[in-house]
């Protein structure tokens, strides 16, 4: 049985409960499911990739990566945690596999070598309020020198700070995703945010 799925019909606290539903369906093979699923995380999952990796080059196949693992884990998969906490393990997995396999390998990088004073790309939902070119420069700096500082983090406080950064993720499904209790999750966040402000000091005295 098919359906038109609409993820905004549902309470947002009932989201966790649909997508359960949707990993039932997918279980038995059911693609559709499959779909809607896709449809209602692909854009939190490709932005988050593409956080960790610094640009957007290969953000998309890395998510379609993420979603190619949880067709074939469907099966296995028991919900003994929120179902996003699953799903940001199995990226997690992924992008930290990525970040070794281009330290081994930078020169083999799908895209070129970024150039620490060129903004970087960011998947971002366009805003309908256009901004003066000016206040659009700077913001543009601004994102570009936040994210070349978030670039710099170790992988795991990178991960905590994207996570909880731009997906408003809590400690305790941090904690889960990295396997870190959450007072642990506090001290990685509270490095992190200060290496960030010593690298950002510029900006911020502005």
């Amino acid at each position: 049985m098919s359906f038109t799925p609409n993820p905004q019909a549902a309470p947002a606290f009932d989201a966790n409960a649909q997508d359960l539903r949707w990993m039932q369906l997918i279980k038995g093979g059911d693609t559709e499911a499959l779909r809607a699923l896709i449809e209602t995380h692909q854009r939190r999952i490709i932005g988050t990739v593409a956080k960790m990796l610094g640009d957007d080059s290969d953000a998309e196949d890395i998510a379609q990566q993420v979603f190619i693992r949880l067709w074939k884990s469907a099966g296995r998969y028991e919900p003994t945690a929120k179902f996003t906490t699953w799903l940001f393990k199995i990226t997690r997995n992924l992008v930290f596999n990525e970040l070794r396999r281009r330290k081994r390998h930078p020169a083999t990088s799908l895209d070129r070598p970024l150039d620490p004073n060129e903004p970087v790309r960011t998947l971002q939902t366009a805003d309908p309020n256009v901004k003066a070119p000016d206040t659009a420069l700077l913001d543009d700096e601004m994102q570009a020198a936040i994210q070349r500082a978030i670039d710099e983090l170790p992988e795991t406080q990178r991960m905590a700070i994207v996570l909880r950064r731009y997906e408003d993720v809590s400690y305790e499904e941090i904690g889960e995703i990295l396997d870190l209790s959450v007072p642990a999750v506090k001290s990685v966040l509270f490095r992190a945010r200060t290496e960030l402000r010593e690298k950002l000091k510029q900006y911020l005295d502005a």
